[in-house]
This record gives structure tokens, sequence and C-alpha cells, in this order.
């Protein structure tokens, strides 16, 4: 069999497994038979879209959920592979390692702060939070009217719902690892 009904299947056992679902209560909820599920599951059988749908429905996940490969267990990102997206003429440097997944309701990135850099944010939704710690360097944080100052190996959360502004105060280059946490978003 080709690549992608091995996806399907995986996909539709993995979804039936994490909800501790049989094969006759997937018939039931898809109206597909459990034995026509078992052939897809062991990729026996190739489905046709009006089956796939019937399957998303009654599973009440997206139908692109169930073509995509499955993610892997294991993911590896070097930063220096990755684009970063530059700010204030190249002074703010953000380079995005695990972008923002609905389910997981975070991000992470790596900063790089040059020297006299000062990059302000007004403030995300109410929720949302920010983690950072300092890898390199110095960074200044004004964080609505207070203000925080830290060297390598410190780290600060704050609810970033309020403006808030890092700066490098230094002559060097200053990095950090940040991940934005997205929470209940009201």
């Amino acid at each position: 069999m080709n690549e992608m009904p091995m996806k399907i299947g995986d996909n539709i056992r993995k979804i039936r497994k994490e909800r501790g679902l049989s094969l006759d209560q997937v018939a039931d909820r898809t109206g597909v038979s459990k034995a026509m599920i078992g052939q897809i599951e062991r990729d026996d059988s190739n489905p046709t879209v009006a089956t796939l749908w019937k399957i998303a429905n009654g599973l009440k996940v997206s139908f692109s959920s169930l073509l995509e490969a499955p993610a892997a267990d294991v993911a590896i990102i070097d930063y220096k592979d990755v684009e970063p997206v530059l700010e204030d003429g190249g002074k703010y440097v953000v380079i995005p390692i695990f972008p923002f997944e609905p389910t997981k309701k975070w991000e992470s990135y790596r900063i790089v702060m040059k020297p006299g850099c000062d990059y302000r944010n007004d403030g995300h939704p109410r929720g949302v939070e920010e983690y950072l710690t300092v890898l390199k360097g110095t960074f200044s944080l004004k964080i609505g009217e207070a203000s925080y100052s830290l060297s390598e190996g410190e780290s600060i959360r704050f609810e970033a719902d309020v403006a808030h502004e890092y700066l490098n105060p230094s002559s060097e280059d200053a990095e950090c690892h940040m991940v934005i946490y997205y929470g209940e978003l009201s």
C-alpha cells in the first residue's frame, strides 16, 4: 500500500486508543463498519473520501487530522536552521523554535537583542503569560510601571496583558529563551 493510507490508519488507531474506544464503538459513532475500520487501521484498505468524512464527523475531528503524518515523539530543532524574524532594524532578532499549536497553548523562541535594542509590546490578550530565561548578557524589562534587571541564568514570569518593554543596556548582545503561554484566553 502507499504511504497515505498508512498515516490514515495510524491516525484513526491513535484517536481511538486515546479515547479508549473499541472498533465497535467507532463503528457506531461513524456509521462505518467495524471490519472496514479495522482494515483501514491495518492498512489493508484504501478508504474513500466519503468514508473519511464519516469517520472524521463521527469522531469529531478535522478531516485533515486523519491525513497528516503523526507527530514525531522527538523533535530536534537547531536554531541556526530557523529563519529569524528581525525588528528594530535588526537589533531585535526572534528565532521561532517551537511555533504555536492550539492544543499545546504555548510557543517558544530564542531572542537576541543587539546593544541598545529597545523593543516594546503594548500587551497581549488577558491570560497570556511570558516566561523568559537569560542565556547571555543582561536584560532590562519594564512591565507596566515596574522595572527589572536580569542577568545570565536568571528567569522571570509575568502576566503579559500589560505593556512591557525589553532593553539591552549593555555593549554586547543579550540572548534569552522565551516561552509564551496562551492559557485560557478570555
